[in-house]
């Protein structure tokens, strides 16, 4: 896994959320855009600051993220 290297958790940067390192991209930033549909090169060209590398390792972190902390479903989405 690429995303320990490319993500950092700051306090002092974006209210402590996971962000690209090196930078003040957020990583639900990137994931909202993929889940609406938008190209890998579409979001590269709006951020030029990111790498196809920072995508992946958002998408990553992301798996990781709910592997551990599942939100139950009926109080995210209010189905059973």
């Amino acid at each position: 896994m690429i995303f320990q290297r490319r993500i950092t958790i700051n306090p002092q940067i974006m209210h402590g959320k996971a962000c690209i390192k090196g930078t003040r991209i957020p990583v639900y930033l990137i994931l909202e855009m993929l889940a609406a549909g938008e190209k890998i090169d579409d979001i590269l060209g709006s951020y030029p600051t990111l790498k196809k590398q920072d995508i992946q390792a958002a998408i990553e972190y992301a798996a990781e993220t709910v592997k551990e902390e599942a939100a139950p479903l009926k109080l995210a989405f209010g189905t059973a």
